[in-house]
C-alpha cells in the first residue's frame, strides 16, 4: 500500500536588504492543500528568518511527532493508558568544509505519565517498538536515540 503526499512551495526573488552581493533570501512559502500556508526560512546560521520554521526544524519536529503517534498507537495495543507526553528532541547537524552537511543524531526525551505503576517497565520498551513503526525514523539515515522516563500520576 502507497500513499502520495503532495507539497507545492513557492518563492519569489528579493534580494536581501543592505547587502552587495547578490544574496537571495531564503523567505518562502509551502502549500499543502487543505491546509494553511507554512513560512518558512533558512536557519539563522544560514542567513535565514530566525522567525520562521526552516527545514531542520520541521525534520525535528516531524521526527518527534511521528515517534509520539507510534507510541500512542503501540501503548493503545498494550492496554496502557497514557495521561500526558512530552519531549524535548535535540538534532545534531554537522556542516562540512565545502558547506555540505547532514544530521548526525537525533535524541528524543519523551517523558510520559501513566495511571498503572505496574506498566512503567513496559511504557519505557515500547519506545523501542513505536521507533520501528515511525514512518519518519525509517525514513532517515541517522540514528533516532531515546532516552524516556515515565511517571505515575
Amino acid at each position: 500500500m502507497k500513499h502520495l503526499f503532495k507539497a507545492e512551495l513557492n518563492w519569489t526573488s528579493k534580494k536581501v536588504k543592505n547587502s552587495t552581493s547578490k544574496i537571495y533570501s531564503k523567505n518562502h512559502q509551502i502549500k499543502i492543500e487543505g491546509k494553511s500556508l507554512l513560512d518558512v526560512s533558512a536557519a539563522k546560521a544560514f542567513k535565514g528568518d530566525p522567525s520562521l520554521f526552516n527545514p531542520e526544524d520541521l525534520l525535528l519536529s516531524s521526527l518527534v511527532s511521528c515517534h509520539m503517534m507510534s507510541y500512542l498507537y503501540v501503548c493503545s495495543q498494550n492496554g496502557i493508558e497514557i495521561l500526558e507526553y512530552s519531549d524535548n528532541a535535540e538534532a545534531t547537524l554537522e556542516v562540512s568544509p565545502d558547506g555540505s552537511g547532514r544530521f548526525v543524531e537525533v535524541r528524543l526525551y519523551p517523558k510520559v505519565k501513566i495511571s498503572n505503576p505496574d506498566q512503567i517497565e513496559l511504557a519505557l520498551e515500547l519506545h523501542q517498538k513505536a521507533n520501528q513503526l515511525c514512518f519518519i525514523a525509517n525514513s532517515c539515515n541517522f540514528p533516532v536515540l531515546h532516552e524516556a522516563s515515565c511517571e505515575v500520576v
